[in-house]
Parts: C-alpha cells; sequence; structure tokens
C-alpha cells in the first residue's frame, strides 16, 4: 500500500471517529432520543452517513433505539464507559493541598459548594503550634469566609445578591455596604484571591481560592490562620494559595471558570 494511500485511510479513519463523536453528543440530555433526521440535522450530515455510523455504534450498544417509534438514544456502553472513567476529585487534589500545607506550615481546607453552603471534604492541619481545626463534612456560609468569597465570585451578580439577603441582610439592604461588597466581589473575580479579616470568626483569618472540575462542582480551597499571625505572612499565603491554583487549573480536569 503506498503512503498516500495510507494517508487517505488515516484521514477517512479520523474523519468517522470525529462523525461518531458529533453524533454521541447530539443524543446527550436527550432521554427520549432523536430520529435519524433530527441527529443529521444537528450534526450537518447526510442522512445516509447518520444512518451508517449509528448502525455502528448500535452494535456497540453505544445507541440504542429509544422506543419503537422514537429513534435513537446514548446505550448502556456510554454509560459503563463514564463511570470506569470517574476521576476521584478529592485523591487528584490532594497532593496539591499537603503541598501548600507544608509551604505555609498552616492549615489548609478543601469545601465544595453545594445546596446554597460550603461543605468541607479533606483538611490538612498546619504544623503551627496554634493552628485553625474545622472539620470534615461542616458546612459554612459563603458571604463572610474567604472560600466563600470565592465562589461567590464565580457566581452572577444576581447569584450573589440573592446569597446576600439571605446570609447578610444588613449588606444587602444598605446601599453603601452593598457597594462595597459587590466591589470586593470584583476584585476578587480579577484576582482569583478572596479574604476573612475577622468576619467568620473573630481571631481567625483566611485567604481562598476557587475553581471547579469538568462535570461543573465549584470547590474552594482556603488557608486559615490565626489573625496575629496573618497579618505578618498574608503576601507569603497569597502567592501560595495562588501557585497551587495554578496548578490545579493546568490539569485536564479542572478549571478556573
Amino acid at each position: 500500500m503506498s503512503d498516500a494511500v495510507k494517508s487517505n485511510d488515516e484521514r477517512s479513519g479520523i474523519q468517522v471517529i470525529a462523525r461518531a463523536a458529533a453524533i454521541l453528543r447530539s443524543l446527550k440530555n436527550e432521554s427520549d432520543g432523536l430520529s435519524l433526521g433530527q441527529i443529521a440535522d444537528r450534526v450537518g450530515l447526510p442522512r445516509s452517513t447518520v444512518q451508517r455510523i449509528v448502525g455502528a455504534l448500535q452494535a456497540e450498544q453505544f445507541v440504542i433505539a429509544a422506543s419503537p417509534d422514537r429513534g435513537i438514544r446514548l446505550g448502556p456502553e456510554i454509560g459503563a464507559l463514564a463511570e470506569s472513567a470517574r476521576i476521584d476529585v478529592l485523591e487528584m487534589l490532594r497532593p496539591y493541598l499537603v503541598d501548600l500545607a507544608r509551604r505555609t506550615k498552616e492549615t489548609v481546607d478543601l469545601a465544595v459548594f453545594r445546596s446554597k453552603r460550603l461543605v468541607f471534604v479533606d483538611q490538612i492541619p498546619g504544623t503551627h503550634r496554634l493552628r485553625t481545626v474545622s472539620f470534615v463534612g461542616e458546612s459554612f456560609p459563603l458571604c463572610d469566609t474567604a472560600n466563600g468569597k470565592a465562589c461567590l465570585a464565580k457566581l452572577s451578580d444576581k447569584q450573589v445578591l440573592a446569597r446576600l439577603a439571605e446570609e447578610q441582610p444588613a449588606i444587602a439592604e444598605d446601599p453603601a455596604l452593598l457597594q462595597a461588597y459587590q466591589d470586593e466581589i470584583e476584585t476578587v473575580r480579577e484576582t482569583g484571591v478572596a479574604f476573612d479579616r475577622d468576619q467568620h470568626t473573630v481571631g481567625v483569618s483566611a485567604v481562598g481560592g476557587a475553581f471547579y472540575d469538568l462535570q461543573g462542582d465549584l470547590y474552594a480551597i482556603s488557608v486559615p490562620t490565626p489573625s496575629s499571625r496573618f497579618q505578618t505572612h498574608e503576601r507569603q499565603l497569597i502567592d501560595e494559595l495562588a501557585r497551587t491554583l495554578a496548578q490545579i487549573v493546568a490539569l485536564e480536569i479542572f478549571r478556573a471558570n
């Protein structure tokens, strides 16, 4: 076989894979299925081409008949592959949390945004004798915590206002206080780092930053410290947290926005 023929075969194979992927994506969230004509319209391919590729996918159970008269839907093999590829986010993040705790000697917390609250899902204790400790499973508000503000910065202004109205109505109802708070959240959006200076707990301050995984779950890392130590080490904490966040979002399974 000549090199030219091999090259054409390779390109043809790649094209088929790309078309099959487009067809599978068109069926995402279509629990009732789509007809071959509907799929063809969505992916911009001739119906005959779609029918041929769907036939091959159906043979491997990547797609199945939705019902006798309602077209094609994603098949069980897709779910099996997705489950086997599921990534343990906490396992992936823990080395970065450990490294951040080692560099700062401070406690490092990991939380996930759930039902309008932050739930702590992991913690690396600091090595200082005087340190802050929360407990995995505890939930915290958003509006007066560093990790909470970092999460709010990822949300819309409307969502921020809704959280303020529920958690901090005195701020939400005072135009001057509201403007100052919105300005603070906008700064977090620009810098990627949020602060809690004795707001949630007197005597404890923190820096925090947030990011998403590919499933859209919102996570936040925070470094809480006694406020007396925070005042003298703030710059280092900011730099080390920013370094860790950059390392995390550089991984393919996480994103900043």
